[in-house]
């Protein structure tokens, strides 16, 4: 059952980190955003900003960084005609592997969640292929019941995606301690508006106190052309 996107995040205060592929409603664009979220002074103390055809993260106040090593990543690459975008540092996993001609799944083998006790939060993944034709596939790596030995690994794969319609998966159900893994299949949701309809209404979907940066994507299947936008709450 398709779901709205936006009603869907204005009931959650704490998704945390949540990746969206897709297409748009007339069919002739891949859809993609990925936002973070934050409930600590460190989490807060980032923005977006662009490298090369992706994006990473960085400080917004470099004095008030403490450790950056689940929190400054390259949450989007590109390699050829395929997109990445995660929650983490497996972006360049995915990348650097894929490079070397193994899968995304196959890439997401040599991962696990991350190391972050009690919570263990998932790290999920997304890639887009866009060749005139247009797949994704999204992955998300989980601890069994929060525990720290048992690694769970879904991987959901679609094909020709139908118009206006979209997957979305993030990294909880919602706020509490510890933070409760996001559970079941990525949900169906709807796509629409143009990038920047699509842009407004998801930022202005998150929760303001929670909220730290946004970004979106929308690709030409055709030509792989592409345009981008980037919101900061640190702006």
């Amino acid at each position: 059952m398709k779901i709205n996107l936006f009603d869907d995040l204005k009931s959650n205060a704490y998704p945390g980190r949540g990746i969206v592929l897709g297409r748009s409603a007339d069919g002739t664009k891949a859809v993609a955003a990925y936002f973070i979220m934050g409930r600590s002074v460190n989490s807060r103390n980032r923005v977006f900003v662009e490298d090369g055809a992706g994006i990473r993260t960085q400080a917004f106040d470099p004095s008030k960084l403490e450790d950056p090593s689940l929190i400054i990543y390259a949450p989007v690459r590109v390699l050829g005609n395929k997109t990445i975008v995660t929650n983490g540092d497996q972006t360049d996993t995915i990348y650097n592997l894929m490079n070397q001609q193994l899968t995304f799944e196959q890439a997401l083998r040599t991962r696990e969640f991350e190391p972050d006790a009690p919570n263990y939060t998932p790290r999920i993944s997304g890639i887009m292929k866009v060749d005139g034709n247009y797949s994704y596939a999204l992955s998300i790596l989980k601890s069994a019941g929060g525990d720290p030995n048992s690694c769970q690994r879904f991987t959901f794969s679609y094909k020709a995606p139908q118009n206006g319609v979209g997957h979305f998966i993030h990294t909880y159900m919602g706020d509490g301690s510890p933070l409760p893994s996001f559970e079941g299949e990525p949900k169906t949701v709807e796509i629409a508006g143009d990038i920047d309809e699509f842009t407004d209404n998801l930022w202005n979907s998150l929760n303001e106190d929670n909220k730290v940066s946004l970004f979106t994507r929308f690709i030409d299947i055709s030509t792989g052309e592409y345009e981008t936008r980037i919101v900061n709450k640190n702006a």
